[in-house]
């Protein structure tokens, strides 16, 4: 699968701001200067993309996918109206192929996910480290717990306009699609982000950074690229549905066994659920994904915490489209309209 779940950094950046509310004693505290000092290590390490593309030092590689991000944010502000204000002007070349781990939690007879609470953010059901060996003993810790532990990379990240965010060298890795899907995701969140609904965010920046970057490529004539970003989206609404079905499986089954005394059966309950969820992702689901690796459906793993993941970035992805649809496929009209009903139904 693409690792393009990147934003969660957010999360991870703005607590930044919560360090004078903790002190550096406690784990939280101390979680928190390691995030704002490698924040800062990121900012420090800050180059101007414009004279990266004119220099002719730079390989034509990294020049052509630093103007593609150039050129993917003008279209996001001029098009889309999503406020960029400085973010990805700057580029910034990592010392490691990974940024951060992110990790998720969750317990194993409930969909019912581990959460973290920060500064600005509110509570989110994720938690990203930059330290390989930190983020492994949190996962240790979740599953010595008797939890389901997610752990896994993410290159990319939004601090939501609080800071100048530069594009790092761990997302021009991927191709010209990823990273202007990626360009737009991230500001969708400058342009809206809710307090404490992980869910509706990073759904609704999915939807406008898959949607949006295609619009991006056929507005330059690349057929190609809008193509691929279509066929990409056509394959995440298919698995959010399919994430959405067995999710609704588990919490049928878990809600015959009720109480302490239905917990072997809440287990059972979810070893069957997902062993026919192994099927059909093998048998059905696998086979109709165009742009998935093969190996995909018999090795994603499951369990609640990777579910429950998924479903933040997967939900209601038909719903925005309908409404997409409904707009004319006018993309700027559909964002106005899904933020200010999300802001009515709060």
């Amino acid at each position: 699968m693409r690792l393009r779940w990147g934003s969660v950094g957010a999360a991870l950046l703005i607590a930044c701001g919560g360090l004078t509310l903790l002190t550096a004693g406690t784990r939280t505290g101390r979680y928190l200067v390691r995030v704002a000092w490698e924040e800062g290590r990121i900012l420090r390490g800050r180059q101007s993309i414009a004279d990266l593309v004119r220099d002719s030092t730079t390989d034509a590689v990294t020049r052509g996918k630093l103007q593609l991000v150039l050129d993917a944010r003008a279209f996001a502000v001029d098009s889309l109206g999503l406020p960029a204000k400085d973010a990805f002007t700057k580029y910034t070349r990592l010392r490691s192929d990974t940024l951060v781990l992110v990790l998720s939690g969750a317990a194993r007879d409930a969909l019912a996910p581990v959460t973290w609470w920060f500064p600005v953010v509110g509570r989110v059901p994720y938690k990203g480290f930059f330290d390989v060996r930190q983020a492994q003993r949190e996962e240790t810790r979740l599953r010595d717990r008797g939890l389901d532990a997610y752990l896994r990379p993410a290159p990319a990240f939004s601090t939501l306009g609080w800071f100048n965010d530069p594009v790092l060298s761990t997302t021009l890795r991927a191709d010209s699609a990823d990273v202007a899907n990626t360009v737009v995701h991230e500001l969708t969140h400058n342009r809206y982000y809710a307090k404490g609904d992980a869910v509706f965010n990073e759904s609704f920046a999915n939807f406008v950074g898959a949607r949006g970057a295609a619009a991006f490529f056929r507005a330059r004539g690349d057929t190609a690229n809008a193509l691929l970003c279509e066929n990409r989206w056509e394959d995440e609404k298919r698995l959010g549905g399919f994430w959405k079905l067995v999710a609704d499986s588990l919490e049928a089954g878990y809600a015959r066994h009720p109480g302490a005394e239905g917990k072997p059966e809440r287990l059972a309950t979810r070893e069957r659920v997902y062993a026919w969820a192994r099927r059909q992702l093998v048998d059905s689901v696998g086979p109709q994904l165009t742009t998935y690796p093969t190996t995909y459906a018999s090795r994603v793993q499951l369990d609640n915490a990777a579910l429950l993941a998924r479903r933040v970035y997967m939900t209601d992805l038909a719903r925005f489209d309908e409404r997409w649809e409904a707009d004319g496929r006018e993309l700027r009209r559909t964002i106005s309209r899904l933020i200010e009903e999300h802001r009515a139904a709060r």
